[in-house]
C-alpha cells in the first residue's frame, strides 16, 4: 500500500488523529444535514418553496458521500470485504436512491420515487461509526445475544399461556375475546405495559389474572436492561482501541491488540514503515 493511500485510510478510517476527528466531525454533519434535507422534503409548503433547492442539495450531498464511499473502497486492501460489510451496505443504500431517481420519473411511478428517496434517512445509521460508546454497545449486544434470546423465548410462551388463560376465562362473556390469537394480544400490550386498552376483561377471575400480569410486566422489563448492562460492564473492561484493520477495516480491537482479531493482519505495520521512511 503506497503512503499516499495508507494517508487517507488513516483519515477515512482512524479516529485518533487529528485530521480523521476532523474528517469524521464534518462527515457528522453532512449527514445531519442531508438527513434535515430529507425530512424537509416531505412537507407540502416547504416543497413547493424550496424543493429546487433541496434537489441540489441532495445532489451535492450525495456526490460527497459517493466520493467518500469511493475513497473508502480506494485504500483499504479487501475491498470486496468491506463492500459487504454492514457499514459497506448502509453507505450504498444513502446513495443508490438518488441515482435511481434518474430512471424513474414516469408519473404513474411517482409514489415510488418518494419511497426510494426516503430509503436515504439510513444516512443516520452511518453516525454510528462516528461515535466512541457505539462500539461498546455492538459489543454488549453481541455477547448478550444468546440471554437475550432465551429471555424472548420465554417471554412469548408466556403471552401464549397466558392468553390461553384470559381466553378460557373470558371468551365465553367477553367478545373482544373471540380467539387465542386475541388472548395473546391481549396478554402482550399488557406485559410490556403499553396497555391500549381496545381489549379489557370484564370478569373477576379475569381482572385478577391481568393483574398479575401487569405485576410480572415491570419485573420481565428489568431483565433486558440487565443483561446488556452486564455486558456493558464487561465490554468497558476490554475497552477497544480505535484502531481500523488495513485490510478488511475490522474494527473494535483490544487495547493491547497487535493483530486483527478478523484477518490476522498487524495493525501497526503500515505506521511503523511509515515511520521509518519519513526517519
Amino acid at each position: 500500500m503506497s503512503l499516499t493511500k495508507d494517508r487517507i485510510r488513516e483519515v477515512i478510517f482512524e479516529a485518533d488523529t487529528p485530521a480523521g476527528k476532523a474528517f469524521d466531525v464534518w462527515l457528522i454533519v453532512l449527514i445531519l444535514l442531508s438527513v434535515v434535507a430529507v425530512m424537509a422534503d416531505s412537507v407540502a409548503w416547504v416543497h413547493e418553496r424550496f424543493g429546487t433547492y433541496l434537489y441540489i442539495s441532495e445532489w451535492v450531498f450525495t456526490s460527497l458521500f459517493t466520493i467518500e464511499y469511493v475513497l473508502r473502497l480506494w485504500c483499504i486492501q479487501n475491498t470486496w470485504l468491506y463492500a459487504r460489510s454492514f457499514y459497506g451496505i448502509i453507505d450504498v443504500i444513502c446513495i443508490v436512491p438518488t441515482y435511481l431517481s434518474l430512471w424513474i420519473v414516469d408519473a404513474q411511478y411517482l409514489l415510488i420515487t418518494r419511497i426510494i428517496r426516503v430509503l436515504r434517512i439510513f444516512r443516520v445509521l452511518r453516525m454510528v461509526r462516528y461515535v466512541g460508546e457505539a462500539e461498546l454497545i455492538t459489543q454488549a449486544l453481541v455477547a448478550s445475544r444468546r440471554k437475550i434470546t432465551v429471555f424472548v423465548c420465554s417471554v412469548l410462551a408466556l403471552t401464549v399461556i397466558f392468553g390461553s388463560l384470559m381466553y378460557l376465562i373470558e371468551g365465553g362473556q367477553n367478545t373482544k375475546f373471540a380467539s387465542i390469537p386475541h388472548g395473546i394480544y391481549w396478554a402482550v400490550t399488557t406485559m410490556t405495559t403499553v396497555g391500549y386498552g381496545d381489549i379489557s376483561p370484564s370478569t373477576s377471575a379475569g381482572r385478577a389474572l391481568a393483574t398479575v400480569i401487569m405485576i410480572m410486566g415491570y419485573g420481565i422489563i428489568a431483565v433486558p436492561t440487565g443483561i446488556v448492562t452486564l455486558e456493558l460492564n464487561e465490554a468497558s473492561r476490554r475497552r477497544a482501541n480505535t484502531r481500523t484493520c488495513p485490510v478488511c477495516s475490522a474494527e473494535g480491537h483490544l487495547q493491547e491488540a497487535t493483530f486483527c482479531y478478523r484477518c490476522g493482519e498487524h495493525l501497526y505495520r503500515q505506521t511503523e514503515a511509515q515511520g521509518k521512511t519519513e526517519a
